[in-house]
């Protein structure tokens, strides 16, 4: 394999790893507004 595709190869894999951390972040981040959203919610019904 040439070290062209090396590099790219290479390059390409830290693209999809960035990714895919940013789609778990984001995951995180709307779980935590939902259970934000959901507490207010409850709170409000309780009164």
């Amino acid at each position: 394999m040439s070290q062209k595709r090396k590099v790219q190869r290479a390059r390409h894999e830290a693209e999809v790893a960035k990714k895919g951390k940013d789609v778990v972040m984001w995951i995180i981040i709307a779980l935590i507004v939902f259970a934000l959203i959901f507490l207010v919610i409850n709170t409000v019904a309780m009164m």
